[in-house]
């Protein structure tokens, strides 16, 4: 993102940087264990952190009713759904929590139930992209590629996720594979999450959940997207610095598009084993060290990556 989010094995990243750009050169080993150490008490933190979000997305309307509040609401729940999708990602490679036990747990039962993905499914491909990132056998390549879009296709694909076209068709895919082994952690975590709401005598706004999904967390997750690779300089080279982005953001940026600190993305590829929780103290270091240099691996916040995402006239 300035843009951040994939994970190959270690050694196979360190060997793909230039002489002169290895990781090494900039931070030692013994430096490099404070950033891959994991903490259970962090890590429960920020999932406490993103369902507080989530409890006062569906609190708004019902404190003040009104067509103010419940935009605000649904915009909330959307960042809020890729802020579990990041958290699931880190589950997927075990560095969430301290333990593989609650990495499996709340990456299978809680984040990825919550938004219907199959965690193992997701760590298959994902790894993938890790792996082959800056080569042709990258399963993201293809999509990557579609960018910089024209103006008129950049507006086409914005309207389809804005208009629900593009939600509609991943409700679909989903419930064509629907099973109730495989879908059982959505149907668990989505049926606490009702009977909670309905407890609560609020059942309806369980309603805005869905309306989230449809309508904003399919255009947070094209934005997400093209910050990560997508405006990259060089897609094909071997140095991370060229073939992903991180994105700078602010705070509003961080609470409605760029949660849980995705936005390191370049970052994240240099060491998938890195919690998110560091991220952005690992970032810091690096820009201090000058590791970065002259390379144009940065946006200045996500209206920069539309810019760079779209051709210009």
């Amino acid at each position: 993102m300035v843009d951040a989010c994939n994970i190959p094995s270690m050694s196979s990243i360190a060997t793909k940087l230039e002489p002169e750009a290895q990781l090494s050169d900039y931070v030692s080993a013994e430096e490099l264990k404070g950033y891959l150490e994991r903490s259970d008490a962090r890590a429960f933190w920020m999932t406490g952190f993103n369902l507080a979000i989530i409890a006062a997305a569906f609190a708004l309307p019902v404190l003040w009713l009104n067509p103010l509040t419940l935009s605000l609401s649904v915009l909330l729940l959307g960042g809020r759904q890729l802020g579990l999708a990041v958290l699931y990602h880190d589950c997927a490679h075990s560095v969430l929590f301290k333990t593989k036990s609650f990495n499996e747990l709340f990456g299978h039962w809680m984040f990825g139930g919550l938004m219907n993905t199959s965690l193992a499914s997701y760590r298959d491909y994902h790894l993938g992209h890790h792996r082959f990132t800056g080569t042709v056998d990258d399963p993201d390549l293809e999509m990557a590629n579609a960018y910089p879009a024209t103006k008129a296709s950049m507006r086409r694909k914005i309207v389809r996720d804005a208009t629900g076209q593009t939600g509609f068709k991943s409700m679909k895919a989903q419930m064509s594979r629907f099973g109730l082994k495989r879908n059982a952690p959505f149907l668990v975590s989505h049926a606490v999450m009702l009977g909670l709401l309905s407890l609560s005598g609020i059942a309806w706004t369980y309603l805005l959940w869905w309306v989230a999904f449809l309508f904003v967390y399919q255009v947070i997750t094209r934005i997400r997207f093209m910050s990560e690779h997508a405006v990259a300089i060089d897609r094909l080279s071997v140095d991370p610095r060229d073939n992903t982005c991180t994105t700078v953001v602010t705070w509003w940026e961080r609470l409605f598009v760029g949660p849980n600190f995705v936005n390191y993305h370049l970052e994240h590829h240099l060491r998938a084993a890195i919690p998110c929780y560091h991220l952005r103290r690992f970032h810091q270091l690096l820009k201090a060290r000058n590791y970065y240099g002259d390379k144009a691996c940065f946006s200045y916040g996500y209206a920069n990556v539309l810019r760079k995402a779209t051709q210009p006239a």
